[in-house]
């Protein structure tokens, strides 16, 4: 019950304020340039990273991309920029 009060409390705050609904509801912010760069915001931490798989944990659930010849560029407590031949982005709700 609590949960659901929170949950329209912020929508109610984002509404009202004209803030970013990402930035309140704690949800991940991906901006993707063609297949060759992806730039994750609000993540909780990396999970798995290979040459053609990366796995991060979200505030709910968990993104996975997939492809070829990744390398990662910035790596920040929150923020990450993944560089490679993207072929894939999904989300598991987990």
């Amino acid at each position: 019950m609590a949960k659901k009060w929170t949950h329209r409390l912020r929508k109610w705050v984002t509404t009202r304020m004209d803030l970013p609904e990402d930035v309140m509801m704690d949800l991940p912010r991906v901006t993707m340039v063609g297949q060759l760069h992806i730039y994750i915001e609000n993540h909780k931490g990396l999970l798995t990273f290979t040459d053609s798989e990366l796995r991060l944990l979200l505030k709910q659930g968990q993104l996975l991309i997939k492809g070829d010849s990744f390398v990662i560029k910035t790596i920040l407590p929150e923020e990450l920029l993944l560089e490679g031949k993207i072929e894939e982005v999904l989300y598991l709700n987990e």
